[in-house]
């Protein structure tokens, strides 16, 4: 049981999958600093000091309220739309560098229904 742990552990794709966790968690502290430091500054210039993370509504009184806190989605949204596009622009470029994909020949087709249709005819017309 060991050894197949010890293979299962080994194979590529369970260590490609280790590698891109790590790379991911390090990369999201990357887009969230990018995030909170530079496009949140930037976006508070031009919306008059409005900080989102601090937007929400109460929905009760008092000082352990319960906030409906939409200013905290909108920049996890602007964190995934950042995200997102980074990766779709590192998958163009992996497929830009690995070249075309080699086509894989074809197998040569059979005969069509019509061929076997008429095969089928010849023999029932020479047996009988």
């Amino acid at each position: 049981m060991i050894k197949e742990f010890k293979d299962f552990i080994a194979k590529g794709n369970v260590m490609d999958m280790a590698v891109g966790i790590i790379i991911g968690a390090a990369f999201t502290a990357i887009v969230t600093s990018l995030v909170d430091d530079l496009v949140n500054p930037i976006i508070s210039l031009f919306m008059g000091g409005v900080d989102f993370s601090s937007l929400g509504i109460p929905l009760t009184d008092g000082e352990d309220a319960a906030v409906f806190a939409y200013g905290n989605f909108i920049m996890a949204l602007i964190n995934f739309l950042i995200i997102a596009f980074v990766v779709f622009m590192l998958v163009k470029m992996v497929n830009k560098a690995k070249g075309p994909e080699e086509v894989a020949e074809e197998e040569p087709a059979g005969p069509s229904q019509e061929e076997l249709l008429a095969e089928i005819r010849d023999a029932l017309k020479a047996r009988g």
